[in-house]
């Protein structure tokens, strides 16, 4: 659940940075993925900010990165959303097995 999130939580902030495209000084955070402790347990997504890369540039946003990005979070959401589905049947299983 919690890679469900943090794919959430990187695709929303992907899609504000592409809104904000065109906003004058706008500088966009960077989505860093981190696996929680203990190991194993889950993963944790922390934003950072950026600088302005041109100072007379509308926003710091590179479209080509975010839409790559936006690509890669939603295929991580994609990924996540397997491993959950394959954790409840391999649950139901044992369950039935059990029974």
């Amino acid at each position: 659940m919690s890679g469900l999130n943090a794919a959430e939580r990187a695709l929303g902030n992907s899609a504000n940075s592409i809104a904000n495209l065109n906003t004058q000084g706008f500088q966009p955070a960077q989505a860093a993925f981190q696996e929680s402790a203990p190991a194993g347990s889950g993963v944790s997504l922390s934003l950072r900010g950026q600088q302005l890369s041109q100072a007379d540039a509308p926003s710091a946003t590179n479209l080509a990165t975010e839409t790559t990005n936006s690509l890669v979070y939603k295929a991580q959401f994609d990924l996540s959303a397997k491993v959950v589905q394959a954790a409840d049947q391999n649950l139901g299983t044992l369950i039935d097995i059990k029974a």
